[in-house]
């Protein structure tokens, strides 16, 4: 499988994703959008991952790579390919699709649980298609500030406490998830080191010291990575 990642943060890298691609043997490429963005024809690969990243969808003027990004994004949708974001990624999905993205009630940073939603869709495909991993509930590592609407055509699927939006599904083949099943613990480490700044006293936010006292999570992270990553292969 030919894969192409839009990454938008040199540390926010593919994590467990990552490690999923090399052991299966499938190919990598990537448009590096905090360098010169060059966005390949959607024939050229076969799934598409929108990675997370500190900006917003809506700060086009700080970020003139934005709106070709998305018309890409656009493009790569309609083209029926397979495509999965995460955090940024699933907001810029959300936009692309005619969903509003807005900053959040609260920012969740952290260990946090997502809740599986009963999905009452007149297409009962859509439920029975889904990656295991995400039809019950579990727990996921969050860093966002923004939140997303559940674009129309959507089905949402998962919510937490701090954030009704958590995830959503499109087309039976483009998934929108708020949170990182790409984190690792190198992956944690390289955020904290850009990021710890925000991790102040608040409702949702972990500490430093909570995050890592919480390696017991990791492993459920990469199942989750995995068991995703899987289920898009047999697209």
């Amino acid at each position: 499988m030919k894969i192409h990642c839009l990454q938008h943060l040199k540390k926010e890298t593919l994590g467990n994703i990552g490690t999923w691609i090399i052991q299966k043997g499938h190919t990598i490429t990537k448009t590096l959008l905090y360098e010169e963005p060059f966005f390949p024809d959607p024939e050229e690969f076969d799934m598409l991952l929108i990675m997370g990243g500190t900006m917003s969808v809506y700060q086009e003027e700080e970020y003139p790579w934005l709106k070709p990004e998305k018309e890409f994004v656009r493009k790569v949708i309609k083209s029926g390919k397979p495509v999965l974001g995460s955090c940024f990624g699933a907001q810029m999905i959300a936009e692309v699709l005619g969903g509003k993205v807005t900053k959040n009630r609260f920012k969740e940073i952290g260990w946090h649980t997502v809740r599986s939603l009963e999905r009452k869709s007149p297409s009962s495909s859509i439920s029975s298609e889904l990656p295991y991993c995400i039809s019950n509930s579990f727990t996921a590592f969050m860093w966002h500030g923004d939140t997303f609407e559940i674009p129309a055509g959507a089905v949402k699927l998962l919510e937490s406490e701090a954030c009704p939006n958590q995830g959503f599904i499109y087309n039976g083949n483009v998934l929108g998830l708020q949170f990182h099943p790409e984190a690792d613990r190198h992956w944690i480490r390289n955020l904290i080191d850009d990021s710890a700044h925000e991790l102040v006293e608040g409702k949702y936010i972990q500490s430093q010291k909570d995050i890592f006292g919480q390696e017991n999570l990791l492993e459920g992270s990469r199942y989750l990575a995995y068991s995703l990553m899987d289920w898009f292969e047999k697209k």
